[in-house]
């Protein structure tokens, strides 16, 4: 995040690729402030989702995320969708119920901060979506990420020294053993910088309930992915729920280019 806010200064204040834009009221930087949190707590939770539950099935759980995108995008802005894109979404969140039932490596703690991840994922991108689309708001996707990400840190930081001991020693450790090891992470900042960047834009553009859709596509290939090359057990249930997870997705988009 520390880079995400360098390469943004840098693009607005060097480039001259958008305007710079000032934060203007105390509530405006508490929105941005509880942004940085919510992504920090998805951050958490999903990573120790992960020591208990294969890629794949926390991917398939990540499939529900535009299930909740639409319950907040209702609650925060009263936004509505069409009927039958809200039936579109049933198939999504009914293949990863299936899925869990035939799920072999099932953990009931490492799928409820899966779960509470995909919650925070999706009331993220309903706030970004707020404070990029908003009248009384109206940030770039530039500045935003310039401000969020430092705050970011600061969440981030203890709960990184909390969980991760020696962190800085092990890494430091690594870099003098094999020097590659520093460009991997300046790559891995440089495209993590992108990756945030591109969500904004696309929430800007379309909407935090596109934006979640779209990533399940994402999350279909992560579940292959992660099959050919971790051998994780998938039961024949699983991956019918998976299947019927990814229709589920493929009915939205068609929901969604007819509600147009």
């Amino acid at each position: 995040m520390t880079a995400c806010s360098l390469l943004s200064y840098i693009a607005i204040a060097w480039m001259k690729m958008v305007p710079m834009q000032t934060i203007r009221s105390r509530v405006q930087f508490f929105k941005i402030s509880a942004l940085s949190l919510i992504f920090c707590a998805s951050v958490v939770s999903g990573n120790i989702s992960l020591r208990y539950l294969p890629v794949s099935f926390n991917q398939a759980i990540g499939a529900t995320t535009p299930f909740f995108t639409a319950v907040f995008a209702y609650l925060m802005t009263l936004k509505r969708e069409a009927w039958l894109t809200y039936f579109t979404l049933l198939p999504v969140v009914t293949g990863v119920v299936i899925a869990s039932g035939g799920e072999p490596s099932f953990h009931l703690f490492g799928f409820l901060m899966c779960v509470g991840a995909t919650a925070a994922r999706a009331l993220k991108s309903v706030v970004q979506g707020i404070l990029l689309s908003s009248e009384g708001e109206k940030l770039n996707s530039m500045n935003l990420l310039l401000y969020m990400a430092p705050i970011a840190v600061v969440f981030l930081l203890p709960a990184t020294l909390y969980m991760e001991e020696n962190v800085v020693g092990i890494t430091l450790a690594l870099a003098r053993d094999d020097i590659k090891i520093v460009w991997y992470l300046i790559f891995n900042s440089a495209l993590a910088y992108f990756v945030n960047l591109t969500n904004f834009l696309v929430t800007k553009h379309t909407s935090a309930l596109t934006l979640q859709v779209l990533g399940n596509a994402k999350g279909a290939v992560a579940v292959v992915v992660s099959i050919l090359i971790f051998r994780n057990p998938v039961s024949v249930t699983g991956m019918l729920g998976y299947a019927l997870t990814v229709f589920g997705v493929i009915l939205y988009s068609e929901a969604k280019k007819r509600s147009k």
